[in-house]
């Protein structure tokens, strides 16, 4: 999956979406995305320093995306777990400081479960 497709999937198609499987390149492709618009919108905050307007706009504009791209990453993590055979409540574990996302991190790494399982069938088509 390419990174357009992905960051397509996960905000279009698949936007609340709680259910079903999540592939590791749809995954790690939105969030690259979301990194890089927020890297944008700060470092547009931290370029214009001196212009209250502008600080004020790029401030709701951040909150702003920040909301919309809440729910679809909360969803594309529960469907990324899914796809290695986890509960989408594996994501608590974020709670734990440090080390729940260490946890995170290597789930999300992990490669698909081969077949189907209980969340559907491999979007791998394997």
């Amino acid at each position: 999956m390419d990174f357009k497709t992905a960051v397509t999937s996960v905000l279009k198609n698949n936007y609340a979406n709680f259910n079903g499987r999540a592939r590791r390149s749809e995954y790690w492709y939105y969030t690259l995305f979301t990194v890089i618009v927020e890297a944008i919108l700060t470092v547009i905050r931290s370029l214009t320093p001196g212009i209250p307007v502008v600080g004020v706009i790029v401030n709701v504009l951040i909150a702003i995306v920040g909301l919309a791209i809440f729910i679809p990453g909360l969803a594309v993590c529960f469907r990324r777990l899914h796809d290695t055979g986890r509960s989408g409540a594996w994501i608590l574990i974020a709670l734990i400081p440090l080390i729940g996302e260490i946890i995170l991190i290597v789930f999300f790494a992990q490669d698909s479960q081969p077949g189907d399982n209980k969340y559907g069938a491999n979007p791998k088509g394997v």
